[in-house]
């Protein structure tokens, strides 16, 4: 019987400095950050230490020779991001980037807008139906749905070519459409190609999360405002965009990035074969892991994606909040 209790025993002497250590935690406020302890330091395992070897990498002449140790690891300072911004091949390769970017969020925004408003109009059930199946696009892998788009355009009985052919010339141009190959012309056919794609895959995801801010908003104020005369235009950007401005800025910067980041579509797409048609992520890889690979290279590249991005989020957040203070 006594064996048994002594663990108790243990545990009732060590109350007191237990109890010590909650008074501390009660009278500092700490209970909310040991509760976050462990994702942060989840976090920092899986990210925050990985970022720190990429940095440390940028600096390093490392790649395979480095990794088995045939050759020492050489700290050659800021010569990659030298080498990389003398290279016209990063700079054409951003431009795409940008152009992309700038073309796909602002579309996948308004196809993602006008969907949510009707699903809104729509009954809780059939709302419901029309959700989930819209959801199924945005959960295709990304592997999968690129090789469905692939065979939609493909020149030997894709269905894409098949319609441009037959629909009259004055509408989609003098182009022989019957055996177009949108992978292979150039760069702008790929990534009209890759924009459908991914406008289809993203704008589901856009379209839910404002149908779910709609629902929030009481339907007294748009009812209020077509008793005005405004028309469904005005009670759009006077009634719900205003109220709906955290979500879109959220929806907006989640768009950047991810357009931004655009690598597996491209890939299969436009492949590595041909460098004009080569996006960042693309030409990261091709630094980074094709043969000679050279992870000091890749490690600089990826730094330079982190602080594009970077700067991109931060000042488009400056500037939202400081709009909203002065509104």
């Amino acid at each position: 019987m006594a064996q048994h209790l002594q663990p108790l025993l243990r545990l009732y002497d060590l109350s007191p400095a237990l109890r010590r250590i909650a008074r501390f935690v009660r009278r500092h406020k700490l209970a909310p950050y040991l509760l976050l302890l462990p994702a942060l330091l989840g976090i920092t395992l899986v990210l925050l230490w990985p970022l720190i070897q990429v940095g440390i990498y940028s600096f390093q002449n490392y790649g395979l020779p480095q990794i088995t140790g045939a050759l020492p690891t050489e700290w050659v300072g800021f010569a990659n991001f030298t080498t990389t911004f003398k290279d016209p091949e990063f700079w054409l390769s951003l431009r795409i980037s940008v152009l992309f970017a700038v073309v796909v969020v602002p579309l996948t925004l308004i196809v993602g807008s006008i969907v949510g408003l009707m699903l809104n109009r729509l009954g809780r059930k059939m709302s419901i139906f029309v959700s989930t199946a819209a959801l199924l696009a945005w959960a295709t892998p990304p592997v999968s749905a690129t090789i469905l788009f692939y065979w939609m355009f493909s020149p030997d009985g894709g269905i894409v070519d098949w319609a441009l052919a037959r629909m009259p010339h004055w509408l989609v141009g003098s182009t022989d459409w019957s055996q177009y190959n949108w992978a292979t012309t150039g760069a702008l056919p790929a990534y009209t190609m890759i924009a459908v794609l991914v406008i289809w895959q993203a704008f589901p995801f856009i379209a839910v999360t404002l149908l779910a801010g709609l629902k929030t908003i009481p339907a007294e104020l748009t009812e209020a405002a077509r008793v005005d005369g405004a028309s469904s235009w005005q009670v759009f950007w006077r009634v719900l965009f205003p109220l709906l401005k955290p979500i879109y800025l959220v929806l907006l910067l989640l768009s950047v990035i991810w357009d931004f980041n655009i690598f597996t579509q491209s890939d299969i797409i436009a492949g590595l074969a041909n460098l004009n048609e080569y996006n960042l992520s693309l030409y990261i890889y091709d630094k980074a892991f094709t043969f000679p690979p050279s992870y000091g290279l890749g490690g600089a590249l990826a730094l330079i994606l982190a602080v594009i991005l970077l700067v991109i989020t931060v000042g488009y957040v400056r500037a939202s909040v400081r709009q909203g203070a002065l509104s």
